[in-house]
């Protein structure tokens, strides 16, 4: 009994003195720090963002990009359109032909000037998901069969961001989550500094490893191609890398992680990522998939942003736990710090959790940052971290060699608690002392703090944004309140691009642009068929007109309008709704249940129509009824299969190839 009583003692003793993490510089410092980002693009995931009404423009773009209010990001990585649906739709190629060059479509150009504004020191890092099908050899789907030509394509976009608006490309990547080629990254590092670019860094292969980081044993392999990959950059890597990565010397990065809906639960998540990617996996920078859900609710991975905004017809957003979890530790550090060595600054806490200290080069600033994510806050998307059990914990932190000196710490606290309104984020509280060189706190289950030297933090706030809306109907868009190749607003492109171009004396028209299919990176593009979105995934009983014509030079063989279409994103191929297909030239048309046009539902002759020249085109779906037209003749009244009851409206070509809209008219 004595010795049970006596290891009872010893236990509780345990539990009731603080354990002690030594913060030390003395052997010198750990490695570099890169920056936390955020990455826009890999499906059009900003688009709902840039025609946001101000002042709730502004504010959104504070919280992302402003130092010291919000997320304070240090990293905008964006896509380099190329004109293939990438998750969420397709962003715009500033190429869609080999003789075509344009720097006004889409809007990453804007954004990147946005986050510039706001942040000069900010680093842009551009990266392809799909490719313009002039790329291609005849009969492929691969970027890197005529590298020169490739590698050319990606240096004028990255000379247009500094041409026509004073962006300096940091870093860019190959090809998302596809193969890399060795071949094409040496000649891109060539081009590079033949033209000037010596500064541009190269992040490969910028690919799902997931504790598999393959290219460093041909990085170890190969001198030449060693030198041209300037970082190694994987996605999702679980926390983790391996001894070869280590072995290679270069800077390891988590180049696209998180993916998580942006609640607590992804809150906690995103925590844990950003101080156990370097605790368990000396990765030095981690980049958000995605940075703001600005795209439409019930797309693929819905408010899997850092915060979101997917309401501009009202100005409603979310600032979301995710940009507190980031401020932590980005309105603290700088790109160039340093991190501790493991033992010496960063590492796991005793009972649950993990922390990492970090320096600045003249080693006169400190910051550490400590998480106590428990399991249930453990769900990232891709992939799942481990389970935690934290339990409360008195920590002592001891400051040794150049941190000595340090007299008063800030300290900032956010506190999850799930089920309720309770939660608290990014909360400054008293200055901590150190007291012989010594910091003492305690830290409880679920909590993310930051102590540090630094004082210009700051929890930045705006008045409550406007209630959210439904999208308003009816709605109506001629496309004359547009600049020639932009990108309509709320139009959101989910194979193809679509532009406004003039139309002579009848005005500003949206035309689709793609004439072959783009060298693609998921299975949308397999349709061969230019598809748009618009409004809600809830409408139900709605009317849809527009005018459309086909273009003589590259034309689609035909063009269609749509409704109740229930799943877009890389899952377009799948999609049920109402499809009316056009084809003037033939003076036919059908309606079909699936987008892919196999199941017909009636088709037959629509009566003389333009060939080039404008139709109307009307759709009208009520109950399990749908009927439609063109110009004055009513064409069909046909029944609904009952599994199709809600969707998005939608417009089109049925192949690739120019057509025209305009007049675009849609009733609830």
């Amino acid at each position: 009994m004595e010795l049970i009583f006596c290891l009872m003692l010893i236990s509780l003793c345990h539990h009731c003195q603080a354990s002690e993490y030594y913060i030390d510089d003395t052997s010198g410092l750990g490695r570099t720090f890169d920056g936390i980002g955020g990455l826009s693009g890999g499906g059009a995931t900003s688009k709902l963002l840039v025609n946001y009404p101000e002042p709730q423009r502004t504010q959104i773009l504070d919280f992302l990009f402003k130092p010291n209010f919000g997320a304070s990001l240090q990293i905008l990585k964006v896509e380099i359109g190329g004109d293939g649906q990438s998750t969420d739709g397709t962003e715009a190629s500033h190429m869609h032909s080999s003789d075509d060059e344009n720097y006004q479509r889409g809007y990453e150009w804007w954004l990147m000037v946005e986050a510039k504004k706001r942040n000069p020191d900010i680093k842009i890092y551009g990266l392809p998901w799909a490719f313009p099908g002039w790329l291609n050899k005849k009969g492929q789907s691969n970027p890197y069969t005529y590298p020169d030509v490739t590698a050319g394509y990606i240096i004028s976009w990255i000379k247009g961001a500094s041409k026509y608006y004073n962006i300096t490309v940091d870093y860019v990547g190959i090809w998302n989550e596809k193969y890399y080629d060795k071949n094409y990254i040496k000649t891109l590092r060539a081009k590079l500094d033949k033209s000037g670019l010596t500064h541009v860094r190269i992040v490969a292969p910028d690919a799902p490893m997931v504790n598999d980081w393959k290219i460093c044993v041909d990085i170890l392999k190969d001198p030449v191609f060693a030198e041209a990959v300037d970082i190694v950059g994987c996605h999702y890597p679980g926390t983790l890398t391996s001894e070869v990565a280590l072995q290679t010397g270069k800077p390891l990065w988590s180049s696209e992680d998180y993916s998580s809906f942006n609640d607590l639960t992804g809150g906690g998540c995103w925590a844990r990522i950003l101080n156990q990617n370097y605790v368990n996996g000396n990765i030095t920078s981690t980049i958000s998939w995605n940075l703001i859900a600005a795209y439409y609710d019930s797309l693929p991975y819905t408010r899997d942003g850092l915060m979101t905004a997917m309401s501009p017809w009202s100005g409603h957003y979310v600032v979301s736990s995710p940009i507190w979890m980031t401020a932590h530790t980005t309105q603290f550090t700088k790109i160039g710090w340093s991190y501790l060595h493991h033992g010496k600054g960063a590492g796991h806490l005793d009972l649950g959790g993990s922390y990492v200290t970090l320096t600045s080069q003249d080693r006169k600033q400190l910051t550490i940052v400590m998480e106590t994510m428990t399991h249930d806050h453990s769900t990232c998307v891709r992939p799942k971290l481990p389970e935690y059990n934290v339990t409360k914990q008195d920590v002592t932190f001891v400051l040794k060699g150049s941190f000595v000196g340090i007299r008063t710490m800030q300290m900032w606290r956010s506190q999850f608690v799930a089920g309720t309104d309770n939660s608290v984020f990014f909360r400054r509280e008293a200055d901590v002392q150190v007291v012989n060189g010594r910091v003492k706190l305690s830290l409880n289950p679920d909590e993310v703090v930051t102590l540090t030297t630094v004082t210009t933090g700051n929890h930045g706030n705006y008045p409550a944004p406007p209630p959210s809306k439904d999208f308003p109907l009816p709605y109506t868009e001629d496309f004359e309140r547009y600049n020639e190749n932009e990108e309509p607003y709320n139009f959101a492109q989910q194979t193809g691009s679509f532009e406004v171009v003039m139309a002579g004396s009848h005005g500003n028209v949206m035309r689709q642009m793609v004439t072959q299919t783009p060298i693609y990176w998921c299975s949308a593009e397999k349709l061969d068929m230019a598809v748009n979105f618009i409004g809600s995934q809830n409408w139900s009983n709605i009317y849809v007109q527009t005018d459309a014509r086909l273009v003589s030079n590259h034309s689609a063989d035909g063009y269609f309008i749509a409704a109740r279409i229930n799943q877009g994103g890389c899952w377009l191929g799948a999609s049920k709704g109402v499809f009316f297909h056009v084809y003037p030239q033939k003076q036919k048309f059908l309606v079909s249940q699936y987008i892919d046009k196999m199941t017909v539902l009636v088709e037959g002759y629509t009566g003389p129509i333009e060939a080039l020249g404008w139709n109307t085109l009307r759709l009208m779906v009520n109950g399990n009824i749908a009927t439609g037209g063109i110009n004055n003749n009513s064409l069909f009244s046909v029944t609904i299969p009952t599994k199709n009851t809600h969707g998005f409206v939608g417009l089109g070509t049925s192949s690739w190839g120019y057509a025209d809209f305009d007049n675009v008219h849609i009733e609830g």
